[in-house]
């Protein structure tokens, strides 16, 4: 559903929505008539955080709606009201700062997402927001359609998005911002100075390629973005179990999350020099397969000693990072389903964030907070470094002692950023594994809108 769908310039007869705090309840029940007060007070209503409570009117009519707000999670609390309501027309009553009222609207459309394109019955009718006033609601649209297009491209299932399909939707994205687009493919790997997503992705009927985008004047400042496009994974010649394969059509969600963030990025305008970079491939079984001792050359000159076929990210990753790096970007931020490591130690909801520049990293974590879209630092902790060594090339995919997965995953691609003026490095689940109120099982966008917020901070429009 287009994200316009869930918002409305016309206001009239919208009801009104009163956000209440736990501790706010019995203020705002000064507030009520005194019939209301005492259906409030009759139903035992207490203000959860993510709980509605409908008010009638006369004649049943809906009058007003009251609504629990804050808890540890004020944005999904938000995001949780629109499925609670009957459908109609809204608006939020309370006042608040432009950009409160931003987390609100956003809230209201992504808090309606459901993905559909595999079910046969109709999309449920919206529940529609009347625009608060002062609002930029061109951005509040283009943040729900973003987050969307990641949840969506994670979603569909990998026998309709391979890696030629993940080109597709780049290309589209390219086409409708007015950008650069071109893809690799092939044995033009090979002959353009990509060997290590050829030596991924060469076992699949489907052939691997690298996506480019380039958007923005050339002479604005350069970020550049690279997404893991792993179409899908069965681990290679290591090849997963059943339960671990189960889900890996969202082993793209990297090239997702950089895709979302780059339509943010050109619909805002926010003047940079912006290059977006995917390595998608399978990762597949064949006789002509990648195989566990290969060694493994790389655009950057470094050889790859491969420990584990299923450790395949960060190999392609490498080619297109040091294809990123070549330029010497001010700003090179990368995303990527790369490790278990990292859910084992924060859980599916916290991406796992590594940066080479302290304050980098403190300001993404502070406008994940800002935007209900966190993120966790963790170190690369240098003195690990040596525990990649390989033993036939110049380091392993991956290290030896099954210790802190997800920092050896960051210390691997940090081996490829070496002109870069700042990078930063998500380690993402791109997942929701259960249904929660405005957040259903499936892909999830993380860290997407917080590395906006960074960037039209750092690069305002």
């Amino acid at each position: 559903m287009p994200a316009e769908d869930f918002y409305t310039t016309q206001g009239a007869g919208a009801c009104p929505v009163h956000l209440v705090p736990e501790d706010g309840l019995e203020a705002k029940l000064g507030e009520l008539t005194d019939a209301h007060r005492s259906w409030v007070r009759a139903t035992g209503w207490q203000a959860k955080p993510g709980t509605v409570l409908a008010l009638p009117g006369p004649e049943g009519s809906l009058a007003t709606v009251l609504a629990g707000a804050g808890g540890p999670e004020p944005f999904w609390a938000l995001a949780a009201l629109p499925s609670q309501l009957p459908p109609g027309s809204y608006f939020f009553a309370d006042a608040a700062a432009s950009g409160e009222l931003e987390r609100r609207a956003l809230a209201w459309g992504i808090g309606q997402y459901a993905y559909s394109r595999r079910s046969e019955g109709q999309a449920p009718a919206p529940r529609v927001l009347a625009w608060p006033e002062g609002l930029d609601a061109e951005r509040v649209i283009s943040g729900v359609a973003a987050d969307a297009l990641v949840r969506d491209l994670v979603n569909t299932p990998a026998g309709d998005l391979g890696p030629a399909e993940l080109g597709k939707a780049a290309a589209g994205l390219a086409a409708a911002a007015g950008a650069e687009f071109r893809e690799t493919v092939g044995e033009a790997l090979l002959a353009e100075g990509f060997p290590a997503i050829h030596a991924v992705g060469r076992a699949s009927v489907r052939p691997p390629r690298l996506l480019d985008l380039r958007w923005g004047d050339p002479a604005r400042p350069r970020v550049t973005l690279v997404g893991k496009g792993v179409c899908f994974d069965t681990g290679g010649l290591n090849l997963k179990p059943a339960q671990g394969m189960r889900n890996m059509k969202k082993d793209m969600g990297g090239a997702a999350h950089v895709l979302g963030l780059a339509k943010m990025i050109m619909d805002a305008g926010l003047p940079v020099r912006l290059r977006v970079l995917i390595p998608a491939v399978e990762n597949s079984v064949s006789g002509n397969a990648y195989r566990p001792g290969d060694v493994v050359p790389t655009r950057a000159g470094l050889t790859v000693e491969i420990g584990n076929t299923d450790a395949e990210g960060r190999v392609v990753l490498a080619d297109a990072l040091a294809l990123a790096d070549e330029e010497e970007p001010e700003l090179l931020l990368d995303f990527a389903t790369l490790t278990g490591a990292a859910r084992v130690a924060l859980g599916p909801d916290l991406p796992a964030l590594f940066a080479t520049d302290e304050m980098l990293a403190r300001d993404w974590a502070k406008a994940g907070i800002e935007q209900g879209d966190p993120l966790w630092p963790l170190p690369l902790w240098a003195p690990y470094a040596a525990n990649l060594a390989g033993g036939i090339a110049d380091l392993n995919n991956i290290n030896a002692d099954g210790f802190a997965g997800a920092i050896y995953g960051g210390l691997f691609l940090q081996r490829f950023v070496r002109r870069a003026g700042a990078w930063a490095h998500v380690d993402t689940f791109a997942w929701n594994p259960r249904n929660r109120p405005g957040r259903p099982e499936g892909g999830m966008s993380q860290g997407v809108r917080a590395a906006f917020g960074l960037l039209a901070q750092r690069y305002p429009a």
